[in-house]
């Protein structure tokens, strides 16, 4: 029986996870900014309180990251799963344009940064030695393709930025937790029909999860990040 920690987990791939997870027969300690409103999360945990614990977390203040780690501190986690993540404001979906060249905001993006570059990196470092001690030692970062450099399209600057970002910090991590056995990986779940993704969407939760899930299983070495789609297909950094 393997633990697993999972943010962002009231809605979405985070929910998802939860499911899958908990069906699996696995630990999971679900976390999420306001668990009382997060019905389906709540109504998964009284199913299964032996094994689904919820935590309120928002991972954009570290004082509170800091705190759960704590509070779980003779907790061995076997795979950390940073999934907690947005968008910001689309110029297709919503005619937003201020990640859009030529109407940029600042504080968007400053924001947008804070959400999926830097909680990941903080809930990684709070949480670092709940991993090591654990028997599978595995950190997982959910990503996007949109983060990749060498792959842009341009446009959602905010969005590309922070994934980029993220990216860079799981590739650094990978190199420092090495020595503490501790794996490193990146994932892209593909257009998902999630809120963030819509209902245009090819790709459900369902099967994004469960092909993420087997590449969890067959996570890499400790020492080298891999950034791959939920099919396995490798992602140019």
């Amino acid at each position: 029986m393997r633990t697993v920690f999972i943010t962002g987990a009231n809605r979405g791939l985070g929910l998802e996870f939860v499911r899958q997870y908990v069906a699996q027969g696995d630990v999971v300690h679900a976390c999420c900014r306001r668990p009382g409103g997060a019905a389906e999360l709540k109504a998964l945990e009284k199913a299964n309180r032996a094994t689904l614990h919820v935590h309120a977390l928002d991972v954009t203040r570290t004082e509170a990251v800091q705190r759960l780690a704590g509070a779980l501190s003779e907790t061995p986690i076997d795979v950390l799963i940073n999934n907690a993540g947005v968008f910001g404001p689309s110029a297709e979906s919503e005619k937003d344009l201020r990640q859009s060249v030529g109407h940029i905001d600042e504080e968007i993006i400053a924001k947008v940064m804070r959400v999926n570059a830097v909680a990941p990196l903080v809930v990684a470092q709070a949480f670092t030695e709940h991993v090591a001690r654990s028997t599978q030692k595995k950190m997982i970062a959910i990503s996007s393709a949109m983060g990749s450099i060498s792959e842009t399209s341009g446009g959602s600057y905010a969005y590309r930025m922070s994934k980029a970002a993220l990216n860079m910090a799981m590739a650094s991590l990978a190199k420092d937790l090495a020595p503490k056995g501790i794996t490193l990986a990146v994932y892209c779940p593909g257009w998902v029909r999630t809120e963030m993704g819509g209902p245009a969407a090819p790709q459900s939760v369902e099967t994004s999860v469960a092909s993420l899930r087997k590449l969890i299983d067959e996570a890499p070495s400790p020492g080298l990040a891999r950034f791959q789609l939920f099919d396995g297909t490798k992602v140019p950094w």
